[in-house]
């Protein structure tokens, strides 16, 4: 379905926005320092740093107008993590985060307050073993017909996202929750009373994500959620999104990690050398060439895998081999492993395989598209009706977490 074909079919259909109205941008790190494929680089970055004499901080620091090693800032919530001025740091480096950078890829993240320009803490504040965050992926026209038919709109992801993208405007990042413990969904008021009347079964808020994930499509102002008012049409829907979101989490959340059949899955062949400076696809043979190593099987599906026009397997590699522009000696980003770690090579096969599963189900959805095209469906007149839209200003906003304690600059306490 081409993108014009869906912007007709679905014009009536609300924005994410309005399906799920509560978001944040994108977290501003500020420094390219704080986040590394591997987390043994950002333990040797800060000892690096905590080192340096005060001229030699200030520099490698890498001062913003948000953050300098004197500014006062409160810890990240559930971080246990400095709150005095980075100047008069000398202690260890935190326990790096994983967090999700930009599509399929994830990566470490040094969970300090002091070191990140814009963290967004109330993201932090939600991030627990029930939630699921929500990223929709910035629009490329030259890529459109893709992505309506081929590149996912909405992406999600366990662990937390700096909502990251490769190419368009970054996207928005959008908790399941609005509360810790799974409490209190992130969605329009009345939204899932209306469609369980409609659909006549119950509507869950997991529910309502799944479908997003099966049946979201993107246009210039943001993707849109079709939602049908065909019960048989809703439950494909759901159940092709729960597949989807299980894929991507990853085996998270009491799931099983994705795992293609038998025959299918990819294996080291010859191993991958210590500094590979290439990365090659032989598709005859089924075949990625990293440097001198070499991974098959791996469908030509996983090969194309795109998102936002960008090849994903390529992304991930460029961000972890030695590049043509490396950074400056004597630069904090410039301490890297000596070589090829090991468990870049299993996540390598473990992304291959993420992307080969959801290729698997790209004529699923689209077949779920032209299916929601045909049938009833739930537009923006009917929910204006209802009284779900417009969404009322309290439900953009993050809700106050009025028991949870937080240390504030310089050892303060501050209650949120």
């Amino acid at each position: 379905m081409a993108a014009t074909r869906a912007d007709a079919a679905f014009g009536d259909a609300p924005p994410l926005g309005e399906v799920m109205p509560w978001s944040t941008p994108p977290l501003r790190l500020g420094r390219p320092w704080v986040l590394a494929p591997d987390s043994g680089s950002l333990t040797a970055r800060w000892d690096r740093l905590v080192r340096a004499g005060d001229a030699e901080r200030e520099a490698l620091f890498g001062a913003t107008r948000a953050r300098t090693p004197r500014s006062a800032v409160a810890a990240l919530p559930g971080q246990a993590t400095g709150t005095g001025r980075f100047a008069r740091e000398t202690g260890r480096c935190p326990e790096p985060l994983r967090v999700a950078h930009g599509p399929f890829d994830e990566q470490w993240l040094i969970p300090d307050h002091r070191l990140i320009d814009a963290a967004r803490p109330e993201l932090w504040r939600v991030a627990d073993a029930r939630q699921i965050f929500a990223v929709e992926q910035g629009y490329v026209p030259k890529a459109g017909a893709a992505q309506a038919g081929m590149e996912p709109a909405l992406l999600v992801s366990a662990v937390l996202p700096d909502g990251h993208s490769p190419a368009g405007r970054p996207g928005r990042i959008r908790p399941l929750y609005r509360r810790p413990g799974g409490r209190e969904p992130n969605l329009a008021p009345g939204l899932t009373e209306l469609l369980a009347a409609r659909l006549g079964r119950e509507v869950g808020a997991e529910d309502v994500l799944a479908w997003a994930v099966a049946a979201a499509v993107p246009s210039p102002a943001g993707c849109v959620v079709p939602l049908t008012a065909d019960p048989g049409v809703w439950a494909t829907g759901v159940e092709l999104g729960r597949r989807m979101t299980g894929i991507q989490l990853r085996g998270a959340r009491g799931g099983e990690r994705p795992r293609l059949p038998g025959g299918r899955r990819p294996y080291v062949r010859a191993a991958v050398p210590d500094r590979p400076e290439s990365l090659t696809y032989d598709a005859a043979d089924e075949a990625l060439g990293v440097g001198t190593g070499r991974i098959s099987p791996v469908p030509a599906e996983a090969w194309d895998f795109t998102v936002g026009g960008v090849r994903v397997l390529e992304l991930w590699f460029e961000r972890r081999a030695r590049r043509a522009d490396p950074p400056e000696p004597g630069t904090l980003e410039a301490i890297r492993p000596a070589g090829w770690p090991q468990e870049w090579t299993s996540e390598l096969l473990e992304l291959i395989t993420v992307l080969a599963l959801l290729a698997e189900v790209r004529p699923l959805r689209r077949r779920l598209l032209a299916e929601a095209a045909a049938a009833a469906a739930v537009g923006r007149a009917e929910l204006r009706t209802a009284g779900v839209l417009p969404v009322r200003a309290a439900a953009r906003r993050p809700a106050s977490v009025l028991d949870h304690h937080e240390e504030g600059p310089d050892g303060q306490f501050a209650l949120v």
